[in-house]
């Protein structure tokens, strides 16, 4: 699947652009601040209805505006003609279009259209807490089942219901309703989320040996206490931890990825080429198992290409998305002259685009 022509209005810092991409590779180049990102996020829109970094719809409005409009014209691998259009006002909130015809469901189009984005921002995964290792492995799972994303909404849901109650009563027979239906959708996000981290580890070091050249073996551990008991078992044995702290201690909301390298902890033993290196794996796990389970090539978004990559891991990032398996490819850098050379030594056609204070040109 490949995004042809890409409409603004609105958004961010660009006012009005309207891009007419090639089917491969488009690079975005321009000063930091100019709007680069902002292109990348705005494709992100199309697919997930929602930003790639922590901002909510009213902080992608343009200062003094009202709304923002994203549309895109996109070709199915199979040459079906797609459009979306996602328009958000202050006054109104969000609409999302898919053909014309309005979701009814924001959730129902999330997988439609897929998407893999690598940022200079990936390194939270790394540094930060849980929460964004859950929330990147939500997002992921959520584009392949829309099942899994559905009980992932619904155990939300009754957390926070069952967190509420827990402020105010310590009623035992609400509290086994409110257990009952976490362990119901529960153990089934549980499941997946193992079934996909398995698949994915001998992606990420296939992909990791030939980006890093490098002899140390990574791996990719998921971590629930789920592992040990089931979710009903795990609640009933925290009910007065739950009710003392009034919040609920044990459950699928506290899972954790856990990231290594040569069999330490890739946070504290990984060089920064080490970390991007495997970021950039994982998230090519990701594109592959998402291109065999939607029969579509993804997007695949390549936000500040050199950040913390020497030229040589740059050339065979390049080298392996040049490759038929992959599709349209989204690039950004401030140095026009540094990513045409590489670009040319790697031997591939581009469209490169000129971004300046909100402005798009080609």
């Amino acid at each position: 699947m490949w995004l042809k022509r890409l409409s603004l209005i609105n958004f961010k810092n660009i006012r009005q652009a309207e891009i007419d991409l090639s089917e491969r590779f488009n690079c975005f180049v321009g000063d930091n601040g100019a709007g680069k990102t902002n292109v990348l996020d705005a494709v992100h829109y199309l697919s997930m209805s929602k930003s790639a970094f922590t901002m909510t719809d009213g902080q992608s409005v343009s200062h003094g505006e009202d709304f923002f409009v994203v549309e895109g014209s996109y070709i199915a691998d199979s040459e079906r003609l797609e459009g979306v259009n996602c328009a958000f006002s202050r006054k109104g909130g969000k609409i999302l279009k898919r053909n014309g015809k309005e979701y009814e469901r924001l959730a129902d189009h999330v997988g439609n259209f897929p998407l893999v984005i690598v940022s200079p921002r990936d390194t939270e995964l790394i540094m930060d807490a849980a929460d964004e290792r859950r929330r990147y492995l939500n997002g992921f799972i959520s584009q392949l089942d829309k099942a899994y994303l559905a009980s992932m909404m619904r155990y939300n849901a009754v957390l926070a219901e069952r967190n509420r109650f827990l402020k105010t009563s310590s009623d035992e027979q609400m509290l086994l309703i409110y257990d009952m239906q976490l362990s119901e959708h529960g153990t089934r996000v549980y499941e997946r989320r193992r079934e996909i981290v398995d698949q994915m580890r001998e992606m990420i070091e296939e992909y990791y040996r030939f980006l890093a050249e490098d002899r140390e073996r990574v791996d990719i551990t998921y971590r629930s206490e789920l592992d040990d008991m089931p979710l009903s078992d795990l609640l009933l044995r925290s009910r007065e931890r739950d009710i003392i702290n009034q919040f609920t201690c044990s459950g699928v909301h506290r899972d954790d990825l856990i990231f290594k390298i040569g069999g330490y902890p890739l946070r504290k033993y990984g060089s920064q080429g080490q970390q991007k290196s495997f970021l950039i794996a994982l998230k090519l796990a990701q594109y592959r198992m998402l291109a065999e389970h939607c029969h579509e090539r993804p997007i695949l978004l390549l936000d500040d290409l050199f950040d913390k990559l020497d030229i040589g891991r740059v050339e065979r990032l390049l080298s392996l998305v040049s490759a038929e398996e992959f599709g349209q490819i989204f690039i950004t850098d401030c140095n026009k002259i540094r990513l045409e050379d590489t670009l040319q030594r790697a031997d591939v056609g581009y469209k490169l685009f000129t971004v300046e204070q909100g402005e798009v040109r080609l």
